[in-house]
């Protein structure tokens, strides 16, 4: 994790014009700047830069907010990979926090095996293009694909040289040690000391990551040599930096299209990514012959939730597009499938068809994953009733795993129409199907509980058997070295790109089958964000008075104190004061998270407000403040206006009257619903207590209504 003083000065040297000028093109419009949005398909300018607060925004789509957000949409980065990446364009010393001693070994061996890969790549790419064995070879067995140079950069492939160990040699030669080499699985090491190159012969692929760090490397052996070869592709081996199944091939390069086009198509292997993206489509990753996994799906939802399957139309094409499809749709992935032609795979179809062809053709001939499956069923039972029943269970256990229930409705009503069985009866088998999922899933998450609880036992068994020399955290305490799940034990952070382990939704997710209700305000980080409930209109008064408090918090305006005489006050601590004195918090944990950060800086001197909420660390809570920082009519060609006729020592108390008046009508409200119950009705004293309490918060009202000034009765 990087340490505050870095960041700091990532913000202080990043210009939000200059990174934005890199992927648009900007023309001044009064003190701001304008633009085509590059988050969606604009026709006419509507993404506004302003220099002035650092921060940019869509009037289309939405989308914006600082210097960091803007990367971290454009790039498909996370909030440190993006902070990283504006550090490496402006030429800034990344500084980490300090690990102890097991995390920095931990750190130092990922950093040293990705260095190797790296070297690796460039090895392998320019033997290809510049050795005349690679040119011969390789770079030939390219050509005759038909892969055209550019693409050869795009995806760095290369060509290691049929012998022994001249790589490994190399990479001695350049100081690389032969531990990390070993690692990463591009050489082993015989009983007698020497090496051998693992893909010696073979065209190179390299697996980039998310961030773009390559991870691993895929090696094809030449046409020429594959008869009689059992294993025609050969990957690296999983590795504290690769894990296949939790990768996908592509990623890096398909990501932006990805998330801009909000679509992912999904093939098997190397050459047919790479033959889309000589196509022109780029949105295409593949997950190169292994079943589709939960990690690889996360990776995808990050970016979309619709994806095509695209396979051969021969049987293993078939087998391959029903794999992972109840995984996608458990995700609550939107899946469509496309077959192509018997005889053609993706490499060969789009070598036939341009970019347009190929997306009209996918538009044409795709289909929903029920209608696929449905039709695929029903070939040759049609006049086999019991067979007809057991094919529909088997198509309502794919849909029962659907999160949402009206689209499970919605596939329950298609499967009825498409095999003329009556939907009531359909929707029933499907509830119960749901049940026993529900009811399967809690049971693996228990036993998954039993089974590391029985892990840590035996680890603080051995702990206890064997002392071991403790390292000090944070926070001063003594914390165990082993690799247990015990509070206070600090675990490497994962690297960029590197999927982060699976977590389980709690038990209430799939009994109510809807997101946990809040988080704390306060726990809220980079990659945790604050659950955001549906705004009422109490929230939307704290948003405005949040506002107020990010904008002007820190400058003063006339009133009056608890005696009447004159002072003046800041807005953030007027805010904070009127809520205390009726010990008040807002509703929102957002919004409470920020009046919260607001109250600790109260009373420091040339305290910038709006810099800290805008580059504030969490994400939920900059992105916030950069769309607080954002008025369309300041961004506009048109000229700026004020935010209101109104001084803040009008504006701001009328804020909070406000808010409290909404406070009181909404307490109103569930007092009258709570007297209309059978409970309260079937008790006087309970009845005249509450229509007490009501006229009390009238009378309230009234008040307030009258110091409103603008209230009607």
């Amino acid at each position: 994790m990087l340490d505050q003083n870095t960041i700091d000065r990532i913000y202080d040297a990043a210009n939000i014009v200059d990174v934005v000028s890199d992927y648009v093109t900007l023309r001044r419009s009064g003190a701001s700047y304008k633009g085509l949005c590059p988050f969606h398909d604009d026709k006419t300018p509507s993404f506004y830069v302003n220099p002035a607060k650092q921060i940019c925004k869509c009037f289309s789509c939405g989308k914006g907010g600082n210097v960091v957000h803007f990367i971290m949409e454009e790039e498909q980065l996370g909030y440190y990979d993006a902070l990283r990446f504006l550090a490496k364009r402006y030429g800034i010393e990344v500084k980490e926090r300090e690990y102890s001693d097991e995390e920095r070994k931990a750190q130092n061996d990922r950093e040293s095996m990705f260095a190797v890969n790296e070297w690796a790549s460039n090895y392998f790419h320019d033997l290809m293009l510049n050795d005349p064995d690679g040119r011969a070879i390789g770079l030939a067995y390219f050509r005759n694909r038909g892969v055209r140079d550019d693409i050869i950069e795009k995806f760095r492939l290369g060509f290691c040289l049929d012998r022994p160990d001249a790589m490994a040699k190399a990479a001695l030669q350049k100081g690389y040690r032969e531990e990390y080499i070993v690692r990463t699985g591009l050489a082993y090491k015989r009983d007698n000391g020497t090496f051998g190159d693992k893909f010696r012969g073979r065209v190179m692929f390299p697996w980039f990551n998310v961030s773009g760090q390559i991870s691993a490397f895929g090696g094809r052996v030449l046409a020429a040599a594959t008869k009689g070869v059992a294993q025609k592709y050969m990957n690296s081996p999983n590795s504290d930096i690769f894990v296949k199944e939790n990768e996908l091939y592509g990623i890096f390069q398909a990501k932006k299209q990805i998330a801009k086009e909000n679509l992912v198509y999904m093939v098997e292997g190397y050459t047919d990514v790479i033959a889309m993206h000589q196509c022109g489509i780029e949105n295409v990753v593949a997950n190169s012959g292994t079943a589709l996994s939960e990690a690889q799906i996360r990776i995808l939802h990050r970016f979309t939730t619709n994806i095509t399957l695209i396979y051969d139309g021969d049987a293993a094409g078939i087998h391959a597009a029903q794999r992972g499809i109840n995984m996608l749709l458990a995700d609550g992935m939107n899946v469509k499938v496309l077959l192509l032609p018997d005889g053609d795979d993706p490499d060969s179809f789009s070598k036939k068809h341009t970019a347009d062809e190929f997306r009209q053709y996918v538009a044409a001939h795709q289909t929903d994953f029920i209608v696929f499956k449905t039709n695929l069923s029903l070939q040759g039972v049609q006049n086999d009733p019991l067979r007809r029943s057991q094919l529909a269970t088997e198509i309502l256990k794919s849909i029962c795993v659907i999160p949402d229930e009206i689209t499970r409705a919605a596939y329950v009503h298609e499967c009825s129409e498409l095999m003329k069985m009556n939907e009531a009866m359909l929707l029933r088998q499907c509830n119960n199907l749901r049940r026993e999922y529900i009811e399967q899933k809690k049971l693996e998450r228990e036993r998954q509980k039993q089974r590391e609880q029985r892990l840590a036992e035996r680890q603080q068994q051995q702990q206890s058997a064997a002392p071991i020399s403790p390292t000090t955290t944070a926070g001063g305490t003594a914390a165990p070295t082993s690799g247990t799940a015990d509070a206070g034990t600090t675990a490497p952070p994962p690297a960029d790109g590197e999927s982060r382990p699976f977590e389980p939704l709690p038990d209430e997710a799939y009994d109510n089958e809807e997101p946990p209700t809040q988080q704390s305000a306060t726990t809220a980080t980079p990659t945790n964000p604050i659950y955001v409930p549906t705004q009422s209109k109490l929230v939307q008064i704290e948003k405005l008075i949040m506002t107020q408090v990010v904008r002007h918090g820190w400058e003063t305006f006339a009133t009056y104190d608890a005696e009447g005489n004159p002072c003046e006050v800041t807005v953030a601590e007027f805010v904070r004061e009127e809520l205390d004195v009726d010990e008040l918090t807002f509703q929102h944990p957002l919004y409470a998270q920020m009046m919260q950060l607001a109250a600790e800086h109260i009373g420091e001197e040339g305290f910038d407000g709006e810099r800290f909420f805008r580059d504030y660390p969490s994400l939920d809570v900059s992105r916030e403040a950069a769309d607080m920082l954002t008025n369309r009519y300041q961004l506009s060609e048109i000229m700026p206006l004020t935010e209101q006729e109104q001084s803040l020592s009008r504006r701001i108390p009328h804020l909070m009257l406000d808010y409290k008046f909404e406070l009181l009508s909404e307490e109103m409200a569930r007092l009258k619903k709570q007297l209309k119950t059978p409970e309260v009705l079937a008790e006087t004293d309970k009845q005249l207590e509450i229509m007490q309490q009501i006229a009390e918060l009238r009378n309230g009202k009234r008040l307030l209504a009258e110091r409103l000034g603008d209230r009607v009765m």
